[in-house]
């Protein structure tokens, strides 16, 4: 008869480490209601589907570089000036990934685009899908330090590739042409072929300050709008409105007394 150490050392060679860790549970529910091999059989599959899909999870979280947010529900909705919230939440849906869409996220600093491309992304991985959130800056520089023809290339099939590619604050630096062209490949790859959200502080008749010299400025807004849901918020920074009322909050030094 086979020990359970020998069956646990069989179970890790074929990569079953989730069902060695329950082994011990697993042998006693068998025993307990005196299951029949299917039916163990069964057990064993799904405790290690939910184990799969458990570690996938894992992975794609820690891979998608989302970083700490606040969930939606936290959102002020009634800060804003203007916000479609209707449009907010159907980008929650997810719909816009299946049919290859983007959605860009337009507002001055301080009125929560991040955080709502952020959780757009924590609801695709959720999902199953593969997800990348970057700071626009951070991919430009990652493609420029490419030495050669041949690695940038490579780093620009893993751009395009992505299923999900959050680029995020578009517009707080200025960009050569270089960098113009670098960007406009990465959107060109992944038109109608792969989602796309963006977030930028600049309406789009601004981009040309981002991008001062770049011939591409107009054909690169072209293919992020088309087949793109642009959600525009308009108010003052959410971010100061918290900085005054903490001050408004702060102790306060006692009034000091007149002398008897």
């Amino acid at each position: 008869m086979t020990d359970k150490t020998t069956l646990n050392d069989l179970l890790l060679q074929l990569g079953l480490r989730g069902l060695g860790a329950v082994l011990d549970d697993v042998i006693a529910l068998a025993t307990k209601h005196r299951w029949g091999a299917a039916q163990i059989l069964e057990h064993v599959c799904r405790l290690e589907i939910e184990e799969r899909t458990r570690r996938s999870l894992e992975r794609r979280l820690r891979r998608s570089n989302i970083g700490r947010f606040k969930p939606i529900a936290d959102y002020d909705w009634e800060w804003p000036t203007s916000i479609d919230k209707k449009k907010v939440l159907a980008a929650m849906n997810l719909a816009f990934i299946g049919e290859n869409k983007n959605i860009v996220l337009v507002a001055a600093q301080g009125l929560g685009k991040t955080m709502i491309a952020q959780n757009i992304a924590h609801a695709a991985t959720l999902a199953g899908h593969s997800v990348r959130f970057v700071n626009t800056s951070d991919l430009l520089l990652d493609l420029a330090a490419q030495d050669s023809a041949r690695t940038l290339d490579r780093r620009l099939r893993y751009w395009s590739n992505v299923p999900l590619l959050v680029l995020d604050e578009l517009g707080y630096l200025s960009y050569d042409n270089r960098n113009a062209d670098l960007l406009f490949q990465v959107i060109s790859r992944r038109y109608e072929k792969r989602s796309l959200v963006l977030t930028t502080n600049l309406a789009f008749k601004e981009w040309p300050t981002v991008f001062p010299n770049s011939a591409c400025t107009t054909a690169l807004i072209d293919r992020i709008v088309h087949h793109a849901e642009v959600i525009r918020i308009k108010g003052k920074s959410y971010r100061l409105r918290e900085a005054e009322q903490d001050d408004d909050s702060g102790d306060k030094p006692p009034k000091s007394r007149k002398p008897k």
